[in-house]
């Protein structure tokens, strides 16, 4: 046992049929056998009482939405959460509140993917174009939506990440049918990518790649043919087989994502973020090979991972250590600021040619070094990349780039 670890104090907070769905108490025996007390949160009581936490697990989107609804009793727990956080700037928090935000909102996350990709400056990737609308469709939202580079056929999605309605969407094929759209939501220009998706299942400095069925090929360009509407959720289950999920219409390329473009994706949402638990679904486009990202989702289901505890585990013991050691020399002066830090994951252009419609679609990009070293061995689980640490960073900011993220107060 690392002596480190011993007292160690983790808090947790998952909703039962996350719980359930984990088995995290399976988790929690792991924790102890390693000397870490692992203690489940009563948000109804004051958090002081239950510390000190060393690091907090959550899963608080339902609550945070409720409380971004004004919800009296959510706003209260949500607030607790918080209040614990700023009174305690040295505990890792999993995942930093302001992060789960971006996360849960579908516009801003792509935004985000949009500006890493500009930042990165890599041929091998090409997210689709999007746009939101936030109200009924006019005679001018044909007009924007072409301006913005979507095209025929575009998925309609809800604009909120979460919850069972986040899973429903729409194949859009004309003009048409853009009256069937039901604002505010997103929508997202199609990518054939032989209907095959790849779930990348991200846990600290590792993750694993899992296959999933995915929505067959459809002819580009307008088409005379009613919207298809779906659960998303119900078309990527690993034993999905429907008419929508047909691999009859293969062409093109046809081939798994690259390790180093899914490591450096996972990596630069890490670092804008500072985010450590979540799933990025990619598609590789089948005409030209590049990796699409098509949505990131905040503690995901992990279902295929069989070494998401390990995992897990092993990241906890990682920023512990990072906390117990001074091997990395902090230099403050060298640390990117919080605006540094901000200007992928926030930075909100909003383009209102008409008031029927919205695009947030923003491609500015900061031109900041990235201060990461990668060290990794190859494989799409392959075995685990790790991050290792310049002497650029301080080591809080190595575990979890939580302080210079402006903190303010969002199941599956």
């Amino acid at each position: 046992m690392q002596t480190f670890l011993r007292g160690r104090r983790v808090g947790y907070w998952l909703s039962e049929k996350k719980m359930k769905k984990l088995n995290f108490l399976a988790f929690a025996d792991m924790c102890r056998k390693r000397g870490i007390e692992v203690v489940q949160l009563d948000l109804s009581q004051p958090l002081e009482e239950q510390g000190p936490l060393d690091v907090i697990i959550h899963k608080l989107t339902d609550l945070i939405l409720e409380a971004d609804q004004n919800d009296t009793q959510s706003l209260l727990l949500v607030q607790r959460v918080q209040d614990y956080i700023d009174a305690h700037p040295e505990t890792i928090v999993l995942d930093p509140l302001p992060a789960i935000r971006t996360l849960l909102d579908r516009c801003k996350s792509y935004q985000l993917v949009h500006r890493i990709e500009d930042f990165m400056q890599d041929e091998r990737i090409c997210s689709p174009p999007f746009m939101v609308l936030n109200s009924e469709c006019g005679p001018d939202t044909l007009e924007q939506i072409e301006q913005h580079g979507l095209t025929f056929p575009f998925i309609c999605k809800t604009r909120v990440a979460h919850g069972t309605n986040s899973h429903e969407m729409a194949i859009i094929f004309s003009a048409e049918d853009l009256k069937d759209v039901k604002p505010p939501c997103v929508i997202q220009s199609f990518i054939n990518h032989n209907a095959v998706l790849y779930k990348v299942f991200v846990v600290g400095d590792s993750y694993t790649v899992v296959e999933r069925p995915s929505l067959k090929n459809f002819p580009s360009g307008p088409a005379d043919r009613k919207a298809i509407f779906f659960n998303s959720h119900n078309v990527s289950k690993p034993e999905s087989s429907s008419d929508l999920t047909s691999r009859d219409n293969v062409e093109g390329v046809s081939q798994p994502p690259s390790d180093d473009v899914i490591r450096e994706l996972s990596r630069s949402l890490r670092q804008a973020l500072g985010v450590s638990l979540f799933g990025i679904d990619v598609i590789i486009n089948n005409q030209t090979g590049q990796h699409a990202v098509i949505d990131i989702n905040a503690f995901p289901g992990y279902e295929g991972v069989p070494e998401f505890f390990s995992d897990l585990l092993n990241h906890i013991t990682s920023v512990l250590q990072g906390q117990s050691s001074s091997d990395c020399p902090t230099a403050p002066t060298a640390q990117p600021t919080s605006g540094q830090l901000t200007a992928l994951a926030s930075g909100e252009r909003s383009c209102a040619p008409s008031q029927e419609c919205c695009s947030l679609l923003s491609k500015e990009s900061d031109s900041s070094s990235s201060p990461w070293i990668v060290e990794g061995e190859g494989g799409l689980k392959g075995s685990c990349q790790r991050l290792g640490c310049t002497p650029a960073m301080s080591p809080n900011f190595q575990q979890h780039c939580v302080s210079t993220i402006a903190t303010k107060a969002s199941s599956q």
